[in-house]
């Protein structure tokens, strides 16, 4: 018996915004398969996934309808896909108004501030502008995470009592702290957030192939 082709694929890689869209296919229970480029091995630019996506990024999902791209995109797809699973509040559209702002500051301000740091070369040639661009990061970041810190987390989730994709989506950003010379700690409740978060089966799960050597 022929095995059923899974209805969705997610292209991922490994310390990337992609985990966002990887947590919830696997919280939602999400019918799909994943697929690991390598950017080590600038699988990226491949022909291959260059046909999937002219921007040689991640994430993709190839969907039964066509392919999506950008993290916010996939996150409130897979919420409309899968509304049993309650990762967005479709019934309220100030509430889902409230997500999409917030994965959109993460998308547009947050990644864009640590992107500095490890792909400067998409701002300039020349690599004395690279290495400046990498002195802010650590303050712009830590700027980013103070108005998170202050003005988002009211709850144990960013929209209070309700768990949304906004959660699994800063979850993965603030794995990116440490990184960028920024100490979570200065953030209590961003810590705490991210400990709730990684208690999740769902996370454990993904989390294991995200660290798991290529």
């Amino acid at each position: 018996m022929p095995t059923p082709t899974p209805a969705n694929t997610l292209y991922w890689s490994t310390g990337s915004c992609s985990m966002a869209s990887h947590l919830a296919l696997e919280q939602v229970g999400a019918d799909y398969a994943g697929v690991r480029i390598d950017f080590s091995r600038n699988e990226q630019r491949s022909e291959d996934y260059l046909r999937l996506n002219p921007k040689g990024r991640v994430p993709v999902l190839v969907t039964p309808k066509g392919v999506l791209t950008e993290t916010p995109a996939i996150l409130l797809y897979i919420c409309q896909q899968y509304p049993q699973a309650g990762l967005a509040p479709l019934d309220d559209a100030y509430e889902l108004a409230r997500m999409n702002a917030f994965n959109s500051y993460l998308c547009s301000t947050v990644h864009v501030h640590h992107a500095h740091r490890v792909r400067g070369e998409r701002w300039t040639d020349d690599p004395r502008v690279v290495d400046n661009l990498k002195l802010k990061v650590a303050r712009n970041m830590a700027d980013s995470f103070a108005y998170i810190e202050r003005d988002y987390l009211q709850g144990p989730w960013v929209l209070g009592a309700r768990m949304s994709t906004s959660d699994l989506y800063l979850f993965t950003i603030a794995r990116w702290l440490e990184g960028d010379s920024v100490d979570v700690a200065r953030f209590p409740k961003v810590a705490d957030h991210m400990k709730r978060v990684a208690d999740l089966p769902a996370v454990s799960r993904v989390l294991a192939l995200h660290l798991a050597p290529t």
